[in-house]
């Protein structure tokens, strides 16, 4: 039977689990097209799986179910969410897999227990929204128009990571966060969005939400949108890029 992986947890939050060596339902959830959730033991840990079959596919909502499920368990203990559409191929690759990872995973819940993820997006209006050159879009184009335009080109990139780089370190120096994860792109609609993960305590919450309110009225300049608390998701990608069970 291949499994269907959300996250991993600690096994003594589930105090049903402690007498049981095999999986045993979780009644409380549903999981991805309504599947049985199980709680499956692994040494101190436990991992939140449903039965998968190869002919199963996933509509429009699952990405919606899984982060449910994962919000359900982070409700009563530290998770280890794993991406969305990880998949066991039977009990074997499952339970090899976290004993490869056992002591990654531990640490990881130690570091990550009673944290929380704070989303913040922000956007900026774009350095080169009022700018008069345009690209050259000819790959192999030559001459000074050409080389002007790199330079130009070049020189409004910088002034784009500064002013990122400048709001950025605003909102750190605001929100103090114990850990932080912070991207920036260019919008279709011309804007710049600064995409920021913080990691904070959990008893943190309310606090960290009176900040954003004062902070919303400080950066006249910025238009902000905030959500959380969430489970680590940022952090654990991070700090587990490596691991081939990808949680």
């Amino acid at each position: 039977m291949a499994w269907y992986a959300y996250c991993v947890t600690e096994k003594e939050a589930f105090p049903e689990l402690l007498r049981h060596r095999k999986p045993i339902p979780l009644e409380s959830v549903s999981g991805i097209q309504g599947n049985q959730i199980f709680l499956y033991p692994a040494s101190d840990l436990a991992v939140i799986v449903s039965e998968h079959s190869p002919e199963e596919k996933f509509h429009q909502k699952a990405a919606v179910e899984h982060a449910r499920v994962i919000a359900e368990c982070f409700k009563v203990s530290t998770v280890l969410p794993f991406r969305f559409g990880t998949i066991f191929g039977d009990d074997e690759a499952l339970r090899r897999s976290i004993r490869s990872n056992h002591r990654q995973f531990s640490s990881n819940i130690e570091r990550l227990r009673g944290k929380t993820e704070m989303h913040l997006k922000v956007t900026l209006e774009d350095c080169g929204k009022d700018s008069d050159y345009r690209p050259c879009m000819e790959k192999n184009a030559v001459g000074k128009a050409y080389l002007a335009n790199l330079r130009e080109t070049a020189a409004l990139q910088r002034e784009r990571q500064t002013k990122a780089r400048s709001v950025s370190v605003q909102m750190h120096r605001m929100f103090t966060p114990l850990d932080e994860e912070v991207t920036c792109r260019r919008m279709d609609t011309g804007k710049m969005l600064l995409d920021i993960a913080h990691l904070i305590d959990t008893r943190s919450v309310e606090r960290y939400q009176n900040k954003y309110s004062s902070a919303s009225i400080i950066m006249k300049d910025c238009q902000m949108q905030l959500s959380g608390p969430w489970p680590p998701y940022h952090f654990v990608h991070r700090l587990t890029r490596h691991s081939s069970a990808q949680a």
